[in-house]
């Protein structure tokens, strides 16, 4: 071989390296099994896949019969109906669970998002990312018809009474804000233990975001009783949810985007109308 045809040999063979390089680092917009480049490109914690985390167990209205994989109840649906703006399928969705202060902890995610009924807080934002909020509700006080607490009409009806939510909450927060009970707020692990609180008389009613103060009262307690909404506070929106993310994550802002889009087109409308209750009758206190 002369010379000169050496050089074009290996010209050629340079100019294919660069470009077969080039092809494995191209970036891209979507997911899913068809996507060309590895999921890690776009910062997914699994190749080819959505990983999607709630809570373990999911309750109704949120997620029906705990199946999130079903797509049934309103986050399961908005989770898929997110996960089909970013470029997945159905199938390319993977489910996972986690506690919800696990969720909300600093550091490594084992999901790419996760929803929960997670409220948009600045203290939160320190620690995790949060997408462009996919819901809005108030705070209710949830009891039963043999509860002093089924007669209260007012907030000081209730400072006096036995308080409970789930810590680490805005519920929580919304509980000792709002009702500032003379005892305190009791805290709880989950809505499920503080549902059980109140059930066993140890409190006298609990404060849980108003779909799952519907779905309590009309699906999980005997003879359930909304004593009505919290007011919002002067100048501020209700609580927001949104889906959380690890901080500094990639994915935020496409996250983001998808929710955003599927508010402008009215899915998320079209979702809450389907999968929660109404407020008509929870009457806001004062």
């Amino acid at each position: 071989m002369t010379r000169t045809r050496r050089l074009l040999v290996a010209a050629a063979a340079a100019t294919a390296a660069a470009l077969a390089l080039a092809a494995c680092s191209s970036g891209g917009s979507g997911g899913g099994s068809g996507a060309s480049t590895s999921s890690a490109d776009f910062g997914y914690v699994n190749q080819g896949k959505l990983t999607i985390a709630t809570a373990e167990p999911a309750y109704s209205p949120w997620v029906q019969d705990d199946k999130p994989e079903s797509g049934k109840g309103f986050e399961a649906a908005v989770a898929y109906a997110v996960a089909g703006k970013l470029g997945f399928a159905k199938d390319d969705v993977t489910w996972v669970r986690t506690t919800f202060d696990q969720a909300i902890a600093p550091g490594p995610k084992t999901f790419d998002v996760n929803l929960q009924q997670f409220s948009i807080t600045d203290e939160r934002k320190k620690a995790v990312d949060f997408s462009s909020p996919y819901y809005e509700t108030t705070q209710a006080v949830v009891t039963t018809e043999d509860s002093p607490a089924a007669k209260a009409t007012s907030l000081a009806d209730l400072k006096k009474l036995t308080i409970g939510a789930q810590s680490a909450t805005t519920s929580f927060d919304a509980a000792e804000k709002s009702i500032a009970p003379t005892g305190g707020v009791q805290a709880f692990n989950s809505n499920d233990d503080a549902k059980l609180a109140l059930e066993s008389k140890q409190v006298d009613a609990i404060v849980v975001d108003l779909p799952t103060a519907f779905y309590l009262r009309d699906a999980e307690l005997k003879k359930g009783v909304i004593v009505g909404q919290l007011p919002k506070v002067a100048g501020q929106k209700g609580d927001e949810f949104g889906l959380v993310l690890a901080k500094g994550s990639p994915l935020t802002k496409k996250v983001s985007a998808a929710v955003d889009a599927l508010r402008a087109d009215g899915t998320l409308d079209e979702l809450a109308q389907k999968w929660l209750a109404a407020d008509g009758d929870a009457p806001v206190l004062k």
